[in-house]
């Protein structure tokens, strides 16, 4: 079943909050090998949205300041997150320190206590997203893929739902993809597949299911050449979506000729 929602295959550009975005990747700036790298890689992916971790602006130190190079990019917007956030209350303070200073009013919000797992904690990140909503903020929370979550923070006035595909860094890939599809089912708000993705392919898979767009880090920063894997995962997610749009052919459990047999072959008689 579609989504109820048009996003996923329309032609319009992705819509959140504020932007306009022709873009469908959107990249994490962390754990590339340098900040070349990072920009080269943004570059090369054609990503109009990144995200960067609010101690990553750090203007009295050139050497690990993204803001900097990052800004120097045509058409590119920064959103900070709440990554290293324990609960609401830690978030929404990052959350407003990031706006103060990034002048974004966009925030991936993250809140994961655990550092063994770092699964995001469902209840304070509902929490603090209705917080920084009323503060008037565009949330985009990393979330479980839990159906309800995501209701209830469409609810609430989030910008977008962005659950996991699998664990963060673990590069597992969509392993919940039956929720995945109920949220993206049920949803009116982007839906974007945050975390555990590895290859473009599986960037491709998220996107003929419906998502809205793809949030990538480690798959990128980790790859041999992370230049020529933003490149490919951009290819992986403008093939999924225009797939999307296209419409999948329909499933059978038996097989189907694609040709039909002509007159001439469905009368003949074995020799």
């Amino acid at each position: 079943m579609p989504p109820v929602h048009e996003q996923p295959t329309s032609r319009e550009p992705l819509r959140i909050g504020p932007l306009s975005l022709s873009s469908r990747l959107i990249l994490g700036t962390g754990k590339y090998p340098n900040v070349e790298t990072m920009t080269a890689a943004v570059r090369a992916s054609g990503a109009q949205l990144v995200t960067v971790a609010l101690r990553r602006f750090n203007r009295e130190r050139p050497d690990d300041d993204l803001w900097a190079p990052l800004h120097a990019i045509e058409g590119l917007a920064i959103m900070p997150n709440t990554s290293g956030a324990r609960n609401a209350e830690e978030a929404f303070r990052a959350a407003l320190l990031g706006r103060e200073l990034s002048g974004s009013a966009i925030v991936k919000l993250e809140i994961h206590p655990n550092p063994h797992h770092l699964m995001p904690d469902p209840i304070e990140t509902y929490e603090a997203a209705k917080m920084l909503v009323r503060e008037g903020f565009h949330v985009m929370p990393y979330m479980p893929a839990d159906p309800v979550l995501a209701r209830r923070l469409e609810d609430i006035g989030c910008a977008s739902v962005m659950p996991l595909g699998s664990a963060i860094g673990s590069g597992q890939g969509i392993c919940a993809s039956s929720l995945l599809a109920h949220i993206i089912r049920d949803s009116s708000i982007p839906v974007i597949v945050d975390a555990g993705l590895r290859a473009p392919s599986e960037a491709a898979a998220a996107m003929e299911m419906g998502c809205a767009a793809v949030l990538v880090n480690s798959a990128v920063a980790a790859a041999d050449d992370p230049v020529l894997m933003a490149a490919a995962f951009a290819q992986g997610v403008r093939a999924g979506h225009t797939a999307r749009r296209a419409g999948l052919m329909r499933q059978s459990h038996a097989a189907e000729a694609s040709s039909p047999l002509t007159a001439f072959l469905a009368g003949s008689e074995p020799t």
